[in-house]
């Protein structure tokens, strides 16, 4: 295993980076390479794209994937987050996608256990590379069962998309696949991914998509919400204005620029002997972040093993403040995924990663040719640092940003792991592509109910106690009144009449339910909330006032279609973290099964819409009525082992605890 020290690795990237002309603008294009027709294309090969092309494959239809990286799986894969989080009574009962569950059992048929790592954070931890090798397997599976066909395309970007007269069908989108496998970490990559023209480091290769039909579907499934930006459908991004259906957030008009943290993640193993460390020079700027955060997680071996992805050697039982795991033993290799540690979090218009609209406008991405992915490549630049730099203070550092002095000791019996054989399979030993936890989020079509476009809000889902003074305190009476309107439940109708008070109304203990579910999430509105300063890394600096207030624990949620449809496009669907949410409802919906619940549901409508001779949109046009199309759609998901409710859901079960 290439174990070449970081820093040497991350600044012969940067001699070789700084020769390129970065700041060109797209020259025009080129004729194109090659044209390859599909049913569907799927822009973006992480677990929502791999769940969406699985059931595609199954159905038998042509599907062509793009992927900025060269791996399939994006959390569990590329981005290195590869440890299940998944709620007890969901995980007892398995009661997950079709092709979830069959890559938990491939996983336990690869390493002859589930949990090779032996972490503590889940009851499944295993290596990158091997997700990627296991996840290709059974997308190679469903093709051969399902008699379809995968045209897998790694290090693609889309680089500009072409309409019908009308303006709301794609008709084709150009592409570009760079070869050969980026050596650099993206910010490095991303820049040149998306120019026409061959450079130093990559030949490049034109691609045309075209429907292989008359009719095809295209699928966002990127991370960030990247081809609603490019195609210019209505959005959000970052915090949501305070609402009746949004009452714990933190800024009563919005800040798109406060998303969630992303995370470069990289791998570490245990060693035997000390081992010595070249001080990355850039160090001192993000040392005044770094902290356990809390005293029961001041122990170095829980944070090691909270993310153990492999451990050849069982060791014996041990603790720290009420928290098990088996002990540390050379060989034993750990993912890092953490708050105060590798999280980068800026949360200004300085400094934010995802662009918003008005920025991507003032950098020319929205004008002909002028795509580059919509991401602040420099922000990408310090989160890699910013990694680097945690592995540093892991084994030596002596700060702690919230615990003070005295609490950090140095520990140097630990190897960083970089090259191509390593779990990250990256020469620098980052991840392909951070953990993103939150990116740009849809806003639905109009509807009865939703006169400003279909979301998924904060009191669909949360289990939070709104009779907390706080809510009565800080709210505006008359939003406070909306709230608990909203909140009644089989109440409402006596509550509309006002035969019940507001201090006397019965909160609903359930989701919200939807005709046009087509899956299901569950997870804890769970937040890495933005800075409050820039840079992140400001010594003395604060998360956000009051971003955490929304975090609570949720009840069964259900996946509607109408989060899926955009507005302007008609055959466009989006998958991933990107659909129809509030910021407080995305922070529940984002991790990994949710995320192939979404791709399974994106794969089995397009399927359907394309056998239909219709468009996703017309499916949901009765809303909230349902509609023969939509049950049969409905029915084939649940058919196929894609649950669209959890069991005995209804407007009359008021009984969750045990899921909560």
């Amino acid at each position: 295993m290439n174990r070449t020290p970081f820093a040497l690795l991350l600044a012969s990237t940067l001699t070789l980076v700084s020769s390129l002309p970065w700041g060109t603008v797209a020259a025009p294009p080129r004729s194109v390479d090659d044209t390859v027709d599909c049913d569907l294309l799927i822009i973006g090969g992480g677990l929502a794209g791999t769940a969406t092309a699985y059931e595609a494959l199954w159905a038998g239809r042509t599907v062509c994937m793009t992927e900025i990286t060269d791996w399939v799986g994006g959390q569990v894969s590329a981005q290195g987050t590869s440890a299940l989080d998944e709620k007890r009574m969901q995980r007892s009962r398995l009661f997950f996608p079709r092709g979830y569950n069959n890559f938990r059992i491939r996983i336990e048929k690869f390493y002859h256990q589930l949990n090779p790592g032996d972490c503590w954070v889940s009851e499944s931890c295993f290596r990158p590379d091997d997700a990627h090798h296991i996840l290709t397997e059974q997308l190679n599976h469903a093709a051969q069962q399902g008699q379809g066909r995968l045209h897998w395309f790694p290090s693609t970007v889309v680089k500009e998309l072409d309409y019908d007269q009308t303006g709301r069908l794609i008709e084709s989108a150009i592409a570009i696949q760079h070869q050969p496998s980026p050596p650099g970490p993206l910010s490095h990559i991303l820049p040149d991914a998306y120019t026409y023209t061959d450079s130093p480091r990559f030949t490049k290769t034109l691609l045309r998509f075209q429907p292989k039909q008359e009719q095809w579907l295209v699928i966002d499934a990127t991370e960030t919400g990247e081809i609603i930006a490019l195609a210019d459908v209505p959005y959000r991004l970052g915090i949501d204005p305070l609402s009746p259906v949004e009452p714990s957030s933190s800024s009563p008009t919005g800040d798109p620029y406060c998303t969630q943290g992303f995370t470069y993640t990289f791998a570490m193993e245990k060693t035997a002997t000390p081992q010595t460390y070249q001080v990355p020079e850039f160090y001192p700027q993000y040392e005044p972040y770094f902290s356990f955060e809390l005293p029961r997680l001041a122990n170095l071996n829980l944070l090691f093993t909270y993310r153990r992805i492999w451990s050849p050697t069982t060791g014996e039982k041990t603790g720290f403040r009420g928290i098990n795991w088996t002990e540390v033993t050379p060989g034993d290799i750990s993912m890092q995924n953490w708050t105060w540690g590798n999280d980068y979090r800026p949360g200004t218009a300085q400094d934010n990663l995802v662009y918003t609209r008005e920025q991507l406008r003032e950098t020319g991405q929205l004008q002909p040719g002028g795509w580059r992915g919509g991401l602040r490549t420099e922000t990408l630049r310090k989160g890699e640092e910013h990694a680097i730099s945690f592995f540093y203070w892991f084994v030596q550092g002596t700060t702690d940003s919230q615990l003070g002095e005295g609490v950090k000791q140095p520990d140097p019996t630990y190897r960083y792991l970089s090259g191509l054989d390593s779990p990250m399979g990256t020469v620098h030993g980052l991840s392909k592509y951070p953990y993103i936890r939150e990116g740009r989020r849809l806003i639905g079509r109009p509807s009865f109910a939703y006169p400003e476009g279909f979301s998924i809000n904060e009191i669909d889902i949360s289990a939070q106690n709104y009779r907390d003074p706080y809510y009565k305190n800080t709210l505006p009476p008359s939003l406070y009144e909306q709230l608990w309107l909203r909140l009644a439940g089989l109440e409402a109708l006596a509550v509309a009449r006002g035969e019940i008070p507001l201090d006397q109304i019965t909160r609903r203990t359930r989701s919200t339910l939807y005709p046009d579910s087509v899956g299901i999430s569950q997870y804890n509105i769970d937040f890495h909330p933005c800075m409050t300063l820039s840079p992140p890394e400001h010594p003395n600096n604060t998360e956000k006032e009051g971003t955490r207030q929304g975090a609570a624990t949720t009840y069964p949620a259900q996946i509607p279609l109408r989060a899926l449809i955009p507005q302007k496009i008609d055959n466009l669907l989006v998958a991933g973290k990107s659909i129809a949410t509030s910021h407080i409802a995305a922070a529940a919906y984002r991790v990994h099964s949710f995320e192939w619940s979404v791709g399974a549901a994106a794969g089995t409508t397009a399927d359907y819409a394309l056998e239909q001779g219709i468009l996703p949109y017309q499916l949901v046009e009765t809303m909230p009525r349902s509609n023969p199309q939509l049950r049969e759609l409905q029915q084939r998901l649940i058919q196929n082992g894609n649950a669209i409710a959890f069991p005995d859901m209804s407007i009359f079960n008021l009984d969750w605890e045990a899921w909560k």
